[in-house]
């Protein structure tokens, strides 16, 4: 057998560009191995996640050996590849490029909402003329045109790269986007009874290079270079897609897909990315209150009402039958873990309840479980017991339940909420932990402010077991803890000791020592992909070895 054709299948490509050696995979197109290997080439009409086009030439790169130019992005890398792309030739090629969709593209960067993070910005400064050599005016085209219920389409910016064409006919399969008209003439578009409304719509604006469609939600909202941005997920659904947080002055002003290919690849779902306005609108619970006595919510200060609330949780003690707990789905990994010890090692609810809003699913990214962190709390111990909300509410309604602690609102959108919101007037104590309003409200002994998932630091398992790091973006109103803290808080006063301050990373540790599938799981290997829980399976052991698999011969 030759050497040649004992080479392992997955054997490194080494080529040269610029005079640097990279390896790449076999069949890897020129363009990406480039980028992989933090070389930069531009490009418009290229997406890793979409077909290649070949249509905007900019990639161009001379290849030793080649007639002509080549378009790195459909040129597969060949072993010994010698690859320049900074010779003249290739400069005056993207300098041709440049000028070609500059010609009719108008001057307004100033207005523009993709101003600093444009690639016709930004390779018009690196690689374009310092000077226009045209005196005809530019062509005219729709400006600010809403497409759809969430895109304005601004035509005089488009340069038909075709990624939000190809979107729509891959990634969706909805065909709603289109290349009407030939030549100097054509134009992206929809058809008349066919608008951009697909459950994706939002990704065109991200994956549009040029400012040509928008995000009506972020629609001169702000200057994208103003906003700083934070890893976080998505808290919309069971499959975590992992997002950035754009923040300005401690307000989201915008949710962006951040790319994870283990999980939602660079997409997101329309309801997902503009589900936001809950962390800082006027539904926000930022001030902790108690009932006094003439039956009136009063304002507390934050540790006071913790005490109240850990004095009406140390009578079920002795109890337990009487306690219920309605756990949230929306609590991080961390806080779920505090909360299982709670209900289960130091006073073992009678009832336990998890409720989850549940929706329709697509087969892509939207889940059918309308929660983050369904899967994660059920892992930390969050397991339902005394039926579901509503056996609890005939608990209540019975006299057998009389303590509830609450965490959320979500069990009065699930089945049995009306009869759960009918039965609390009977309770003797209600402590409602929530970041925003509801109807638990009015009937709280006790009212602790909770923190959204874009003010605390942990971690979320998402319906795939994937384990993935959430990082605080905004800072919680002044007197407000998250509730690890208050869980903290709630148990060293139940055990009479003095409370720790409550570290996500140090819980996360406890919960690798305390859950097997979580063994392995630590907060520095996480990293941006995040890991999978489980106990991994025993490997098979190794067959026996034998002079004839040394030989090779077997």
């Amino acid at each position: 057998m030759s050497e040649e054709n004992s080479a392992p299948e997955d054997a490194k490509v080494r080529l040269t560009i610029d005079g640097l050696e990279i390896e790449a995979e076999p069949g890897q197109m020129l363009l990406q191995a480039a980028l992989d290997n933090g070389v930069e080439i531009p490009h418009y009409c290229y997406h890793p996640k979409l077909s290649i086009d070949g249509s905007c030439r900019m990639c161009q790169v001379k290849v030793e050996g080649g007639r002509k130019l080549a378009i790195s992005c459909n040129e597969p890398v060949r072993d010994g590849m010698v690859v320049d792309t900074k010779c003249d030739e290739v400069k005056q090629a993207r300098q041709g490029v440049m000028e070609l969709l500059l010609v009719n593209h108008p001057l307004d960067c100033p207005i523009c909402d993709q101003a600093g993070e444009c690639f016709l910005q930004d390779y018009s400064h690196g690689y374009g003329r310092d000077h226009a050599r045209t005196t005809a005016p530019r062509r005219k085209g729709v400006k600010r045109s809403p497409i759809g219920e969430h895109v304005v389409f601004d035509q005089e910016r488009c340069i038909l790269c075709r990624r939000c064409v190809r979107f729509t006919q891959e990634i969706t399969e909805t065909d709603e986007l289109r290349v009407f008209g030939i030549g100097d003439h054509s134009h992206i578009g929809t058809l008349p009874d066919a608008p951009l409304n697909n459950d994706y719509s939002v990704n065109v604006a991200d994956i549009c290079p040029v400012g040509a469609l928008l995000s009506s939600d972020f629609h001169h909202k702000r200057r994208v270079w103003f906003l700083e941005d934070t890893p976080s997920v998505c808290p919309s659904c069971s499959k975590g897609c992992n997002v950035n947080l754009g923040v300005f002055k401690n307000e989201i002003q915008r949710m962006v897909p951040r790319r994870n290919d283990e999980v939602n690849d660079t997409w997101m779902c329309d309801h997902g990315r503009l589900r936001y306005a809950f962390t800082s609108n006027e539904t926000r619970i930022k001030q902790a209150r108690v009932r006094d006595e003439s039956g009136e919510l009063v304002d507390t200060p934050f540790r006071l009402a913790i005490e109240t609330a850990a004095e009406q949780l140390r009578g079920t003690v002795d109890a337990p039958e009487s306690f219920g707990v309605i756990a949230s789905a929306h609590l991080t990994n961390e806080e779920s873990f505090l909360l299982a010890d709670l209900c289960n090692a130091q006073i073992s609810a009678a009832h336990v309840v998890l409720p989850v809003i549940r929706g329709e699913a697509d087969g892509f990214l939207i889940q059918e479980e309308k929660a983050a962190n369904a899967n994660g709390a059920r892992r930390m111990g969050i397991e339902e017991r005394g039926g579901g909300v509503q056996d609890l509410a005939a608990a209540i309604e019975a006299g057998t339940v009389r303590t509830l602690l609450v965490f959320g609102g979500d069990a009065l959108e699930v089945s049995g909420g009306e009869e759960l919101l009918a039965s609390l007037p009977k309770l003797e104590s209600l402590i409602l932990v929530a970041p925003n309003e509801t109807d638990f409200r009015d009937h709280a002994s006790v009212l602790i402010p909770g923190a959204t998932f874009a003010e605390k630091d942990g971690s979320f398992t998402n319906g795939e077991d994937r384990v993935q790091w959430i990082t605080r973006g905004l800072n919680l109103p002044e007197g407000v803890e998250t509730e690890g803290a208050t869980l903290t808080r709630i148990g060293a006063m139940l055990k009479n000791s003095k409370p720790e301050a409550f570290d996500a990373i140090a819980v996360l540790n406890k919960i690798a020592a305390a859950v097997p599938e979580f063994a392995h799981i630590n907060q520095a290997d996480l990293g941006a992909e995040g890991l999978v829980c489980g106990i991994p399976a025993p490997s098979e052991p190794a067959p026996e070895t034998t002079d004839a698999t040394v030989s090779g011969e077997a």
